[in-house]
């Protein structure tokens, strides 16, 4: 294990994580109707919420991780399962960028105390949450413990950071009137992040038959 190592796994965890809260679902809504209210602080403590339920998942996921670190024909199955969501999710964004857009207006009647209880049980309550968490982040925290715990912190800390820059940048954009970021630089992130995906898609399954 070497500096290199540690520093591929954030930022391809920083990338890969950013590529998922970039796109609309419950917690976007959330943080923008926060947001026009309570300001940029809104998108930090929804993330904080966010954070601990992962960080508890990944402890539970590392508690019963230890007898498949050597099995491969686990890992095997986990990175073609990895590799096959990372292309459906890159294609899903490429065709949804003609229509993206990112939907300010949105401002429901979201309580405006408890905010890290709402990022909680926001990312909780959505499926595709524990669908990404069963197949890429099981797969990625089975690639990060070969460098033992530096290799779990790293990705933690990338997935993690990429959530909060997201959703931080979003509340600032509220806040500063919602002009720090336009349409058409949200459709060349999302464009950019798929982009990723497929490559890293193509990792996967180069590692399902290079075990």
């Amino acid at each position: 294990m070497n500096f290199f190592d540690l520093l591929t796994i954030f930022s391809s965890s920083f990338i890969i994580a950013l590529s998922g809260a970039i796109m609309p679902g419950p917690l976007l809504t959330a943080t923008i109707s926060h947001s026009s209210s309570r300001g940029m602080i809104a998108g930090p403590l929804l993330i904080l919420g966010h954070g601990v339920l992962e960080l508890a998942l990944i402890i539970a996921l590392l508690s019963g991780l230890e007898p498949y670190v050597n099995n491969q024909t686990f890992f095997f199955v986990v990175s073609i399962l990895g590799s096959l969501i990372l292309t459906w999710m890159a294609y899903d964004m490429f065709r949804a960028i003609p229509n993206l857009r990112l939907d300010w207006d949105n401002t429901g009647d979201h309580r405006q105390g408890g905010m890290v209880i709402d990022g909680f049980l926001l990312s909780l309550a959505n499926p595709y949450w524990s669908i990404w968490w069963a197949t890429i982040g099981l797969g990625y925290i089975f690639h990060a413990t070969r460098f033992g715990i530096k290799g779990v912190i790293c990705f933690f800390v990338g997935h993690i950071l990429a959530d909060l820059v997201w959703y931080a940048s979003v509340s600032l954009a509220i806040s500063k009137g919602r002009t720090l970021l336009t349409d058409r630089m949200y459709r060349y992130l999302i464009a950019g992040c798929a982009t990723f995906l497929l490559g890293f898609a193509g990792f996967f399954l180069y590692a399902a038959f290079n075990v």
